[in-house]
């Protein structure tokens, strides 16, 4: 392999170890300023940064893809494409002309994957399994697209509870199927701990995924108690939760992955921690909860 988003060599080789696997994702300083942000994630030592399609509309593409190199990192996936289940022929074709532009915007990145956040039932027909099939079209379409540029589409599996709005796929094995389908190397999963922790049939999928080598990202988080008004804000550091960490790490490593370990949290109280020290507590609760599992 000769670049990070290259397809010809499996996402888990592309890593060592240590603090360098920790990613910050953008969207857990989602208040912070972008250079405050990747000051912070340097600072502790980190490697890499998720990026989201935010930070290429307020920044502008390259001036980004620059500020991000000169402060040393990596980015390891931008977030987010999807929303691929409009009924509407109209909103079908905009959905993946808009997912074209983020899997450019993601090889100008020079990250390895998009992260794919599919959709929820389209009120019109409320057909929810009319909706899935149209996401599995829609991938199928894209895929060769994604292939073409160096770039994988990372499907994420959301909680259940958002299945109406965000996400009518709710596991790994959902995404696999619909990642099988596409024939195609370029589409895999996301395993974000917030989201699947909860499935019985999380061990087997980790390695259905590994199996194909279709595991291209991993995500951590905790589900924290009582859920926020909004439930996706319920997202909280490792260790303030329910989630075990250690025994989803070791399925994630049993499974041969070593690439980069996301941190993404949504939390109205770790936006309003200043980000030198919200990235200090993250950097520590890996090093305690995550590291020495992967």
């Amino acid at each position: 392999m000769t670049t990070s988003h290259s397809l010809a060599t499996a996402p888990s080789e592309r890593l060592g170890t240590g603090t360098q696997r920790l990613s910050l994702n953008r969207w857990t300083f989602r208040t912070t300023p972008l250079q405050e942000f990747l000051d912070a994630t340097t600072a502790q030592g980190i490697g890499a940064v998720g990026l989201w399609r935010q930070d290429v509309a307020e920044v502008g593409l390259d001036a980004l893809r620059r500020r991000v190199d000169d402060a040393g990192l990596r980015v390891s996936t931008l977030c987010r494409g999807g929303f691929l289940t409009a009924s509407a022929e109209a909103d079908r074709a905009a959905a993946l002309e808009d997912n074209r532009r983020a899997i450019d915007e993601t090889a100008a990145l020079g990250a390895p994957s998009l992260v794919l956040v599919v959709g929820g039932v389209d009120q019109a027909d409320k057909d929810i399994v009319g909706a899935r099939s149209r996401v599995t079209e829609a991938v199928a379409t894209l895929a060769p697209y994604a292939a073409e540029r160096g770039v994988t589409l990372s499907i994420e599996p959301l909680h259940p509870m958002f299945a109406a709005d965000r996400a009518v796929v709710s596991t790994i094995d959902q995404a696999l199927d619909i990642a099988e389908a596409s024939g195609s190397p370029a589409v895999g999963v996301v395993v974000d701990t917030y989201h699947v922790w909860w499935d019985p049939y999380l061990e087997r999928a980790i390695q259905r995924a590994a199996a194909t080598d279709r595991l291209f990202s991993y995500q951590v988080c905790d589900w924290n108690l009582p859920l926020a008004a909004e439930p996706l804000h319920s997202r909280g550091y490792m260790g303030d939760g329910f989630i075990d960490f250690p025994s989803i790490t070791r399925m994630i490593k049993d499974a041969g992955y070593t690439g980069d370990i996301e941190v993404e949290i949504f939390n109205e109280d770790v936006w309003a921690t200043p980000a030198a020290e919200s990235a200090r507590i993250i950097a520590e609760r890996y090093a305690q909860l995550v590291l020495p599992h992967a």
